[in-house]
């Protein structure tokens, strides 16, 4: 096993929660040290069963998020079990959970029961909508939260209509949202010694993210539109085709716009009041992409991007996944972990100079598939 070099060394977890948010969160706290107990079901976190495709004994999806983990299989539905759970609760600094209100209810306890119990737990509860509200305890998913949340209206174009992000983005969020509320509860816990209840929704963490439409709308009264590839308030901040493939021009202000056509030799596209600032490209942005689309459309794209964001011009070629994950920059930042048996994931995106994260643990399987007895403190 490798070494534990973690900040939140030390630090123990138990991660009672499923899917995704919860888990990413449990994940992300794992990777930086702590010590993380996830609490399944005889059948398993649902994802487990998310495939094909499969890595080793869990599926790709399960084993995205459940790193840095060991496993125990407890029946919260019975009394011994809870009991159980509550003298693991004992001597832990976080819960993680997704528990719905309902079932919360029908055991008897309520949102409160487990910082009761330890006063100096930090007890995170990530859910769909919250515990109160019009929506109050109502379930939720990813997809079904970017369409009421707005995301959806936003993302695709007038051909194909509202559209989901193409990965689970929601989800995602609300883990970081919860592991920054964790973080924020310990360092009140080091001045108080008391815990206290963190709570982060699919539901706010999707309208979070909804700048800069939420912006404009708030400014301008209008409903944003679908844009496609465009930013709705810089031009040009699109995707276009060169000879080789589809790149994207990320060009946010006046200088970068001089040279990129200084670069093709589009001087006088910069000096035009149509096109010299972002307020005029953004309003008449229909001909300046006319005119970008035919200068790009014979260039090589790759060379382009790469003289140009050397430049100081933001670009790049649209990559797939295949392409990024085999990156030269992905393998020289070591975004990329190994691990036996068998698995391969995704780095911590933070980088700590004395305490960086350490990958020490591959998903774990069930205790009850592997034969082996369950991973107790």
């Amino acid at each position: 096993m490798n070494a534990n070099t973690g900040a939140l060394k030390g630090l123990r977890v138990i991660d009672a929660s499923r899917v995704l948010g919860g888990p990413f969160c449990g994940q992300i706290l794992g990777d930086h040290g702590a010590e993380v107990l996830k609490i399944e079901i005889e059948t398993g976190d649902d994802t487990r069963q998310w495939g094909p495709p499969y890595m080793g004994h869990n599926s790709a999806y399960f084993s995205g998020a459940n790193r840095n983990k060991r496993s125990r299989v407890l029946d919260l539905s019975s009394s011994d079990g809870r009991q159980a759970f509550f003298e693991l609760l004992s001597d832990t600094d976080i819960l993680v959970e997704n528990f719905k209100e309902s079932t919360l209810k029908k055991w008897g306890l309520h949102t409160g029961s487990f910082t009761q119990s330890n006063p100096k737990l930090i007890h995170c509860r990530v859910s769909g909508f919250g515990s109160d509200g019009p929506y109050g305890g109502l379930p939720a998913y990813d997809t079904a939260i970017q369409a009421q949340c707005g995301l959806m209206s936003v993302n695709g174009d007038n051909a194909s209509g509202p559209m989901r992000v193409g990965l689970p983005i929601v989800d995602m969020t609300t883990g970081l949202n919860a592991t920054i509320g964790i973080l924020l509860a310990l360092h009140d816990r080091e001045l108080t010694g008391k815990g206290q209840i963190v709570e982060t929704t699919l539901f706010a963490s999707a309208i979070s993210l909804l700048h800069p439409h939420s912006s404009n709308y708030f400014s301008t009264g209008k409903s944003p539109i679908p844009t496609g590839n465009a930013h709705p308030n810089i031009y040009p901040y699109d995707s276009f085709r060169t000879a080789t493939g589809m790149i994207y021009l990320a060009i946010g202000n006046d200088t970068q716009f001089v040279q990129f056509c200084r670069h093709l030799e589009l001087d006088s596209l910069s000096a035009d009041p149509l096109y010299a600032t972002n307020p005029a490209r953004s309003t008449n942005r229909e001909q300046l992409r006319t005119i970008l689309q035919t200068a790009l459309q014979d260039t090589d794209g790759n060379q382009l991007t790469s003289e140009l964001i050397r430049l100081g011009v933001p670009c790049a070629p649209i990559k797939n996944v295949q392409e990024v994950l085999e990156d030269p920059h992905t393998l020289h930042q070591n975004l990329i972990v190994k691990l036996d048996p068998g698995y391969t994931g995704i780095a911590s995106p933070i980088s700590l100079s004395r305490t960086p994260a350490s990958y020490r643990l591959a998903p774990p399987r069930l205790p009850s598939e592997s034969g082996e007895p369950d991973d107790v403190r």
